[in-house]
């Protein structure tokens, strides 16, 4: 039996008429994945859309685009449908969840616990990012890795590893960065491009939610708060929250770093960071959230002060900190 990566890249070759889509509110691997495999189909003349209800982040646009983002489904389903980068399958959206019955989905992720929804699924949670396993799937179709096919690599990767600084990065995903680089990645502006995307009202929220950091247990535990109203005063939304977390979890302290983010009136998604063998996945499953096991989230539907409570004693008993 062909292992998953084979048997996708044999539904691509014979394969036509794709939707490419992946989690709502998407990172920069969802991103740059995306567009990545809209590079492949579009190299190999295949016909495609790429889909997202959240659109295209602000601080995305300057990535080499294959195809428009598209925000509606098509009133036809494509036959194919490949889902990226979604650790459950209630992130792709409620829109394309709704019509999952309509198409073959194509599972590709790298979370742990992804449950296999698809019709073909291709999970590799040793692998960095999604974007690492298209590169792998762009090789097994013929295809070499420059232009924007290796920006789109490079951007999913990167910001899935911190540019390189997770425990998740693996020697092959360096020697990947190579090989791009080889190739003629223009590295320098790729990452000023990715990084230099702030706007005067990002800098305002973060200088309001890094006010509300608090700690707990012995200072192990940071945790900040992003409330509704803070974007509204700022003018800001969830998009300009990424990486927020990691600048806390910077703290010398500071073992699990905790970002709680309002959804509506008593329900707060929450996310988890840490270091080494701190396993947040473990402690984000408690509360039926998942990822990976220094980078997990979920949702808590409670009072804000009951979220902290329920989230600094998950992590204090888990991770043995009292």
């Amino acid at each position: 039996m062909p292992d998953p990566m084979r048997r996708v890249s044999e539904i691509i070759r014979n394969g036509d008429d794709f939707l490419v889509a992946a989690h709502v509110n998407p990172d920069g691997d969802a991103i740059g994945s995306t567009c990545a495999v809209g590079h492949i189909l579009a190299r190999l003349g295949k016909r495609f859309r790429l889909y997202n209800p959240s659109g295209l982040p602000a601080s995305y646009d300057f990535v080499p685009l294959p195809a428009p983002f598209e925000t509606d489904l098509p009133a036809t389903m494509p036959a194919l449908t490949i889902v990226l980068d979604c650790g459950a399958i209630e992130r792709m959206g409620p829109e394309l969840l709704a019509r999952t019955r309509e198409t073959r989905i194509i599972n590709i992720d790298h979370h742990l616990g992804n449950g296999d929804y698809g019709d073909e699924n291709w999970v590799a949670v040793d692998q960095p990012a999604v974007g690492s396993m298209i590169a792998l799937l762009a090789k097994d179709l013929g295809l070499r890795l420059d232009g924007g096919l290796a920006e789109c690599v490079y951007l999913a990767v990167s910001t899935d590893t911190g540019f390189f600084s997770y425990g998740s990065t693996t020697p092959e995903s360096l020697e990947l960065a190579a090989e791009m680089l080889r190739d003629g990645l223009d590295l320098a502006r790729m990452n000023m491009l990715i990084n230099k995307q702030w706007t005067e009202a990002r800098l305002r929220l973060w200088t309001e939610v890094m006010g509300s950091v608090a700690l707990f247990a012995g200072k192990r535990v940071a945790i900040g708060v992003i409330t509704r109203e803070m974007f509204r005063r700022t003018g800001t939304d969830s998009q300009d929250t990424e990486n927020l977390i990691n600048t806390i979890r910077r703290l010398k302290s500071v073992r699990v770093a905790v970002i709680l983010r309002e959804e509506k009136p008593g329900t707060y998604k929450f996310s988890l960071r840490s270091y080494g063998e701190d396993n947040v996945q473990a402690i984000a499953a408690l509360f039926g959230g998942g990822g990976h096991r220094n980078a997990s989230g979920g949702t808590i539907a409670a009072p804000l002060e009951e979220v902290r409570r329920l989230l600094v004693d998950a992590i204090t008993k888990s991770l043995e900190l009292a």
